[in-house]
């Protein structure tokens, strides 16, 4: 199978889990608030279709939506997308959620038709057809642990989280520049242990800045689903290392508040899915380097 055809094989059973967490909630389950302040579950699904809805917008018309992307930036820059979410949120639950299945599949069809080597572009960039896919997984992933921790349940983490970690990797620099700060020159290494036990590796194996730990919590970390005091199996060797594990984001946008430290029952499911990992890694064992990179 082609990149981009596994990584939206990958993407499709993301949506799926997520669907299947959703699908038979009674109406009232959807206005439960999740984490983010104001959002209830059904403002994350709304979320989700209507970022699809761009996404295959950007892949079937990109001069549409180059046009939509320049009104929304110049008439209402920090609310476009949270005005996105309220409107989707507003519709019956079933109605909402038939919209998402909808887009999220017109979107699979789409980036599949694309040839990878071209463009779509996107909000102040563009990118490929796998670097789309795997930024919609990443999305999806992140926003679907919202919807898990309104509704108390723990998922269990997949291979897809390579996916999550790759970006969180990559978007080393953003994360700095989003808070107007100059990122460091040299690279990092980044050791993460998957769910299956293997090795995820990033960076030079010789660097003076490390990261090591988890990738269940680096995920969480840097998707800002897990506060810094809370990923105790993502241990920093170096200052700047440090410094990057406080102000990580693998989303585009401004700097987001992130979680509080965890109290109550997150902090059990936490540790619940931080110990069903650890007894997965050493049925393992160590498991192999990964290669370097990610899947883009």
């Amino acid at each position: 199978m082609s990149v981009p055809g596994a990584v939206l094989a990958d993407l499709r059973d993301e949506c799926d889990e997520l669907d299947g967490l959703v699908a038979g909630l009674p109406a009232g389950r959807w206005a439960a608030p999740t984490p983010a302040e104001g959002w209830t579950v059904a403002h994350q699904i709304a979320h989700l279709a209507w970022t699809d809805r761009q996404a295959l917008r950007s892949a079937t018309d990109p001069d549409g939506f180059r046009r939509a992307a320049r009104e929304a930036l110049a008439t209402a820059p920090l609310t476009f997308v949270d005005d996105g979410a309220r409107a989707g949120a507003r519709l019956p639950a079933a109605e909402l959620l038939a919209d998402w299945r909808a887009t999220r599949e017109a979107l699979l069809r789409a980036l599949a038709a694309r040839p990878d080597g071209g463009k779509l572009p996107w909000f102040g960039t563009s990118m490929s057809v796998t670097s789309m896919a795997t930024g919609r997984l990443m999305e999806t992933w992140a926003h679907g642990q919202d919807v898990a921790d309104a509704l108390g349940v723990t998922r269990t983490p997949t291979a897809r989280l390579r996916h999550v970690a790759h970006i969180g990797v990559r978007a080393r620099d953003y994360s700095y520049a989003a808070r107007q700060l100059t990122p460091p020159a040299e690279e990092f290494r980044v050791e993460l242990r998957a769910p299956d036990g293997a090795l995820w590796t990033y960076g030079p194996p010789a660097a003076a800045q490390r990261v090591t730990g988890d990738a269940l919590e680096f995920c969480l970390l840097v998707t800002q689903r897990l506060h810094r005091d809370d990923a105790v199996s993502v241990r920093s060797e170096g200052a700047e290392a440090e410094r990057w594990l406080g102000i990580a984001q693998a989303f585009a946008g401004p700097p987001g508040q992130g979680r509080p430290p965890v109290k109550g029952p997150r902090a059990a499911g936490t540790r619940q899915a931080r110990s069903e990992q650890a007894a997965r890694s050493e049925q393992a064992g160590s498991g192999p380097d990964g290669a370097e990179g990610g899947p883009i």
